[in-house]
């Protein structure tokens, strides 16, 4: 089968690895139809993550149930599946709290020995803990929105679920999005869904602002650094935002989220950090009451609300995708996602 893989930093290619097979009980084999590239995925691209030759690579995917292990009971072949990004027991503690992601079984696709998404067919350990049925008979338009539950949705609902955790007046309040990458796009549709009124998104391209502006935001943002703090103070009678998303990684980004929050409030971060140190300066959140709360995204906790807002209509993030690649094209995507020709690319199997 085929499979994309890495063999060193701008070297994607895809290739004939092994075929996907069952190996436990529990597992099922998942023929992959739409898969896409995620902007972390561009660390390891960059050479910023290090991954070994030849390593499979890709973590959100979508796809048709093959086959099943024999411990399986939530899903058979033929069914309609949404993998999420990371797979879990679905029955150890932290599962049943809610925090996949801390599963003591789970994994991460494409980390050493697994399977990647971005390919033919991917083998799911735990198919019962992991994967989320789609309801037979639902329109194959809805497939992008689908996809886009695997992470960057399910993730920029957990940055806002976050921030909202924290003090302030919740939706009412002022909010804001650092980074007009999918994710932050899905932090203002995210926002926008739980009733936010005054929504600021940071961003300086046009393409993806006028989608945080579809999405909801009612204000842009375009300086960056201080200046743009300074531009949501102002925005804010001079206090900061009362709920704040931090959507990138990067030590400017978290200080310009951080100095952009209200004196007691809160910042929700799912920026995977990378090129240096987080930014964090704990002094000057002491004495400001500010919280920092976020992490890596349980999106198996969060699909089936979502889902069931995408199929009432109500939820549509399908725009982030503004390229769509066969799979045999997936470097040609991994490349225009590099130097910023596209938002997030679509993989169609």
């Amino acid at each position: 089968m085929r499979a994309t893989t890495i063999h060193a930093p701008f070297d994607i290619r895809v290739t004939e690895v092994p075929d996907a097979a069952l190996r436990d009980p529990s597992d099922a084999v998942v023929r992959v139809t739409h898969a896409c590239v995620c902007g972390s995925d561009l660390w390891a691209y960059r050479g910023v993550s290090k991954r070994k030759p030849g390593q499979r690579i890709g973590h959100e995917f979508v796809g048709v149930v093959d086959s099943v292990g024999p411990d399986v009971v939530t899903v058979r072949p033929g069914d309609t599946v949404i993998a999420p990004f990371v797979w879990s027991d679905g029955v150890c503690d932290f599962c049943v709290e809610g925090l996949h992601t801390s599963c003591a079984h789970g994994g991460f696709w494409g980390s050493p020995g697994s399977d990647g998404g971005q390919g033919e067919a991917v083998r799911v350990p735990y198919a019962d803990g992991t994967l989320v049925k789609v309801p037979e008979g639902t329109d194959p338009a809805l497939t992008p929105a689908l996809l886009s539950l695997s992470d960057v949705m399910s993730t920029g609902h957990h940055a806002v679920i976050r921030a909202l955790a924290g003090p302030g007046p919740g939706p009412d309040g002022w909010v804001a999005v650092v980074g007009d990458g999918a994710v932050g796009l899905c932090a203002v549709l995210a926002f926008r869904r739980l009733g936010a009124r005054n929504i600021i998104a940071l961003g300086r391209h046009p393409g993806r602002t006028a989608i945080a502006t579809a999405f909801g935001a009612t204000h842009i943002v375009a300086e960056r650094g201080e200046a743009a703090v300074a531009a949501v103070r102002e925005l804010t009678g001079g206090h900061g935002a009362h709920h704040v998303v931090e959507a990138v990684g990067t030590e400017e980004s978290m200080r310009t989220a951080l100095a952009a929050t209200r004196d007691g409030c809160t910042v929700g971060y799912v920026g995977v950090p990378h090129g240096g140190s987080a930014g964090v300066d704990i002094a000057d959140m002491f004495n400001r009451n500010v919280s920092l709360r976020g992490g890596v995204a349980p999106a198996r906790a969060y699909i089936p609300e979502l889902l069931a807002d995408v199929l009432a209509g109500t939820l549509d993030p399908s725009p982030v995708f503004d390229m769509t690649v066969p799979l045999k094209d997936t470097p040609d995507g991994y490349a225009a996602m590099h130097e910023r020709r596209a938002l997030k690319v679509l993989i169609e199997i």
